[in-house]
C-alpha cells in the first residue's frame, strides 16, 4: 500500500513547508493541558515559549486550545455521578474559562507578548457576515503583534449546533485566515500504519500526500478521557486543510521543544501535505461550515450531472426530499445508494 512519501523525498517536503509557513495555527487539546491536579504550568509555559518562537521569527500565530470544562471541573473538585449534562458542561466551561486564559496570560508575559480571548459558536461562522468579522479581527490583531487565543464558547453553545472538537474548530480557522499550516499537538507520537500496542511491527507515518480511506481507517476511534476528538477527528481535520492548500501535521504536545525541533527539520510525527487543486474559499464554507439541514436524493442521471459534468440539478432528477430548509441553506445531495454525492 502506498501511504507515505518515499522517506527522503517526504522530509524534504515537509522541511520546504515549515520553512515557507509564515501564518501558522496550533492546537492543543485537554488530554495535554491539564492533569489530576488542573492546569498543568508546565506545559503551557512550555507551549508559550514555542509560540513565542516562532513568533519572533516573525511567523502570525494563533492558538486554539481545548481546556476550559477539564480546567472547571478540577477547580470546584467536580466528581461525577453518572453521565455529565449539557448544562454541567456548559457551567464547567464558565468556570474553567478564566482560569485558562489566567494561565495563557501569565505564561506569554514571560516572553512580552500580548493575547486576545476569541469565544466562538459554530453559527458565528455559519452566517456569511460574522465568519468574514471574526477574519477582520484575527487579522487586525495580526496587525497589533497580538497572538489570538482561539475555543468554543461552550457556555452557550447549543449541542446540535458545535463544532464537536476543537479539532473542527481549529481546521475552520486555518482556512478562515487561510494559514499556510495548523499544527495539531495531541497525546500521541503521530499517525501508525497499525496499533503500536497491539502491533509491534507498527511503524509511523511520516509523511502522507493524501488523506485516504485506508488513511482514515488508520486512525481508529480513540479519544481521551479528557478531550472530545480523538485521532479521527484530526484526521479529518487535516483534510479539510488540505482541501484549501493547506498542510498539517500531528505529533507530541508534551515534548519539550516540539516546535522548534519541527521548524528545525526534525522527523517527528506526522505531516500531511497540501492538495494540488484547492478548493475556492466560499465552496470550502459551505461544505464544511455549514450543516446540511436536509437531504436530497437524486437519480443516476442527475449524480452525473452534478458530479462529472458541472451542470445543475433539475427538478426532475430529484427522487426523494428529507429534512426542513429553506432558501440558502445547505442541504446533502445523495445517490440511490445512499453515498454523499454533494453538499
Amino acid at each position: 500500500m502506498t501511504i507515505q512519501v518515499q522517506r527522503d523525498e517526504g522530509l524534504y517536503f515537509r522541511q520546504t513547508l515549515f520553512d515557507k509557513a509564515k501564518r501558522v495555527v496550533v492546537k492543543v487539546g485537554s488530554a495535554i493541558l491539564t492533569d489530576t491536579d488542573g492546569m498543568n504550568r508546565e506545559v503551557v509555559s512550555n507551549l508559550a515559549r514555542e509560540i513565542s518562537f516562532l513568533h519572533n521569527s516573525g511567523r502570525e500565530v494563533i492558538l486554539v486550545t481545548s481546556g476550559a470544562v477539564a480546567a472547571g471541573k478540577k477547580k470546584i473538585s467536580f466528581v461525577p455521578h453518572g453521565e455529565v449534562s449539557l448544562p454541567e458542561k456548559q457551567a464547567f466551561a464558565a468556570i474553567g474559562q478564566s482560569c485558562l486564559m489566567q494561565t495563557y496570560e501569565e505564561a506569554f508575559s514571560q516572553h512580552k507578548k500580548n493575547i486576545a480571548q476569541i469565544l466562538l459558536t459554530h453559527s458565528d461562522l455559519a452566517d456569511r457576515d460574522r465568519y468574514l468579522n471574526v477574519r477582520n479581527t484575527i487579522m487586525t490583531l495580526f496587525r497589533f503583534g497580538v497572538i489570538p487565543i482561539i475555543n468554543e464558547n461552550d457556555t452557550v453553545s447549543v449541542e446540535e449546533l458545535r463544532f464537536g472538537d476543537n479539532d473542527t474548530l481549529a481546521a475552520l480557522i486555518t482556512n478562515l485566515i487561510e494559514a499556510d499550516m495548523f499544527i495539531c499537538l495531541t497525546d500521541v507520537l503521530g499517525l501508525y500504519n497499525g496499533n503500536p500496542q497491539t502491533d509491534p511491527e507498527a511503524r509511523p507515518i511520516y509523511t502522507i500526500a493524501e488523506i485516504t480511506n485506508e488513511i482514515e481507517g488508520l486512525a481508529g476511534n480513540s479519544k481521551s478521557d479528557a478531550g472530545t476528538g480523538g485521532m479521527q477527528s484530526k484526521i479529518r481535520a487535516a483534510k479539510m486543510v488540505a482541501a484549501r492548500g493547506g498542510s498539517s501535521f500531528i505529533g507530541p504536545g508534551r515534548e519539550k521543544n516540539i516546535l522548534q525541533s519541527l521548524f528545525g527539520g526534525e522527523l517527528i510525527g506526522t505531516f500531511f501535505l497540501p492538495r494540488k487543486e484547492k478548493m475556492h474559499s466560499r465552496k470550502h464554507w459551505i461544505s464544511y461550515v455549514l450543516k446540511p439541514k436536509g437531504t436530497l436524493t437524486l437519480d443516476e442521471g442527475a449524480c452525473l450531472a452534478i458530479s462529472k459534468q458541472g451542470r445543475s440539478l433539475l427538478p426532475s432528477g430529484i427522487r426523494a426530499v428529507t429534512g426542513d430548509f429553506g432558501v440558502g441553506d445547505s442541504v446533502r445531495c445523495i445517490d440511490l445508494n445512499n453515498r454523499i454525492i454533494a453538499v
